[in-house]
């Protein structure tokens, strides 16, 4: 059965040294993120972007992983963020990496998007969990 989690977070971004490859517009910060709402998390990550010569198109790459309570369960797990933008137009996939839940949350599956309004950021969890033998 779909369980669906919801609520805001805040998150920090902090760049960090690049690599000095010739021509690279790739950049790679630190997350650091405090879920609220179904989920009461602080997740810590790393993220690779980069953007191009045409205004609005880039992409980006990261993993994070949160520790704290879904829906009362504790534990941890780790998401993997894919995400694109041409011209202005985005796409993001952010999903559970397979067997990488902890604690309570051993078996976890699932899907986040994230919605920023008004500078506020929000997400909806779509997951799974199965249960323990």
């Amino acid at each position: 059965m779909t369980i669906h989690a919801r609520g805001s977070f805040e998150v920090t971004l902090t760049p960090q040294a690049q690599d000095a490859a010739e021509g690279a517009a790739i950049g790679r910060l630190s997350i650091d993120k405090q879920f609220h709402g179904d989920l009461e998390a602080s997740s810590k990550g790393q993220m690779l972007a980069a953007g191009t010569a045409t205004e609005g198109s880039a992409g980006y790459v990261a993993i994070e992983q949160a520790t704290g309570t879904l829906h009362g369960r504790s534990g941890s797990f780790v998401l993997q963020h894919s995400g694109t933008m041409a011209r202005g137009v985005g796409q993001l996939v952010i999903t559970v990496v397979p067997d990488s839940g902890t604690g309570e949350l051993v078996g976890l599956a699932g899907e986040m998007t994230i919605t920023i309004v008004d500078g506020k950021h929000m997400y909806d969890f779509d997951y799974t969990l199965a249960e323990r033998s």
